[in-house]
């Protein structure tokens, strides 16, 4: 710790990324990339733009945002454009939660939200989960600050109906709801359809995923337009221009695919039952996932066991230390080949035997 850090960096709890290996041998499990490339249409777009780099963007992202509002029926003053969407969970801590009131998130989720409200100064009550997992909807109304969860939730790759979010919603009529949509594209539906129902839903969503484009950070989100003002407010006191030029392009010709779009999230959901149905034959307790991964646990085998041995097999899933998921391996879905090879390594390690 040094003596130049400010009290906010002491303060700080970083979040922990999934590990990087630079290993083009390694069958990479862990941090939920798509197995597929971007549509080629993508490549187009960047190649095109690469003349403009000398110009700044465009600190709106008006035509990505039009793209956007065009693909949900919407006005494009409902939408936001950021850096990822990492970036616009911390440009709406700043806009929305406040210093002093408490907000409230599932104790089981994605860990950025706690290193945001630490930073932030925003306290905060982890609600614990069902026995099963889902969400106790209840323990979520008439929030002090706020509420904030993803759905389908990670890591557990559980999906919250849409009744169950407007009923939060109902019952927190004076706090900002904000839906976490990362996977959304992988599951039944999408909470955007609230946003014109409820002035306090905000919806975030992000290219990575579903769109292959973990490389460029890209997000949005949607909701009134009141609550897009305090997100452009919030980002203009920061950084107004946060999208380059070539993410903006290539996010928009991703946006604009959608057949290739279709193709590819229906492979891997498709993938995704078939190695669900195969892990369970193994023994594997799978939580229903409606996501592009699988979060499950073994009652024989230790998590942090198969961790190990299947890193050293050249397969890398992720492992999380964690009270209430410290028994369960989170496996990002790839391709059939890919899931091929998981299969029969997961097979050698649960028999304690070894590759040659």
């Amino acid at each position: 710790m040094s003596k130049f850090w400010s009290e906010t960096i002491r303060r700080s709890e970083p979040y922990i990324p999934g590990e990087q290996l630079n290993d083009p041998d390694i069958i990479k499990l862990n941090t939920n990339e798509n197995p597929y490339p971007p549509s080629p249409k993508v490549r187009e777009a960047i190649n095109l733009e690469m003349n403009r780099l000398h110009l700044y963007p465009d600190p709106t992202a008006v035509s990505l945002r039009q793209l956007v509002a065009d693909y949900y029926g919407l006005d494009k003053d409902w939408v936001f454009a950021g850096n990822g969407s990492d970036e616009i969970l911390a440009f709406s801590f700043m806009a929305f939660f406040e210093k002093g009131k408490k907000i409230r998130y599932p104790a089981v989720t994605y860990s950025f939200y706690p290193v945001y409200a630490n930073i932030f100064h925003v306290p905060a009550e982890e609600i614990s989960l069902n026995r099963d997992f889902t969400l106790p909807v209840e323990a979520f109304f008439q929030s002090e600050g706020g509420v904030i969860f993803p759905n389908p939730n990670a890591p557990t790759s559980i999906y919250l109906q849409l009744d169950s979010i407007r009923e939060i919603a109902e019952n927190n009529p004076d706090n900002v709801v904000i839906v976490d949509e990362a996977y959304v594209d992988f599951a039944e539906k999408s909470a955007v359809e609230l946003t014109a129902q409820f002035e306090n839903v905000l919806v975030i969503q992000t290219l990575s995923k579903s769109r292959s484009l973990a490389g460029l950070r890209v997000g949005f989100a949607i909701g009134h337009p009141h609550l897009i003002e305090g997100l452009n407010r919030a980002k203009d006191s920061f950084n107004s221009y946060t999208i380059d030029r070539l993410a903006m392009e290539g996010a928009k010709a991703a946006i604009q695919d959608r057949t290739y779009f279709k193709e590819t999230t229906a492979k891997i959901i498709h993938t995704r039952g078939w190695v669900s149905s195969e892990m369970k034959k193994r023994g594997f307790h799978v939580l229903p996932s409606q996501t592009n991964f699988i979060f499950a646990c073994h009652y024989q085998k230790k998590a942090l066991q198969l961790y190990e041995d299947l890193k050293e097999q050249g397969v890398l899933i992720r492992y999380f230390n964690k009270p209430g998921i410290d028994n369960y391996i989170r496996v990002t879905i790839g391709t059939d080949e890919q899931m091929e090879i998981f299969l029969r390594k997961l097979d050698l390690v649960m028999q304690g035997d070894t590759l040659i």
